[in-house]
């Protein structure tokens, strides 16, 4: 699923605004899974993710912050979230 993550966060970062938004729809999804929590993490997501529930579309605002609430379930999560301006 690493693979996959790191293509979803990519598209969330610099795809078109379709591509933006089911990106970060998938990336919502997979993010209620512990392992897929650290994958998206690890690659970068989180402040992509935060910059899309701050910047993007009415879509994207939506799935970028319910993906966001799912990563702070993680304890290091939160404080990436916070240092990426997400609170």
């Amino acid at each position: 699923a690493a693979g996959g993550i790191d293509v979803l966060i990519a598209l969330a970062r610099d795809g078109n605004e379709a591509q933006k938004d089911c990106a970060a729809g998938a990336l919502c999804s997979f993010s209620v899974n512990e392992d897929n929590e650290a994958a998206i993490a690890a690659a970068g997501g989180i402040e992509v993710l935060v910059s899309l529930a701050r910047d993007g579309n009415e879509g994207q605002k939506e799935e970028a912050a319910g993906a966001v609430w799912n990563l702070a379930i993680n304890d290091d999560n939160r404080v990436a979230i916070a240092a990426a301006g997400g609170i």
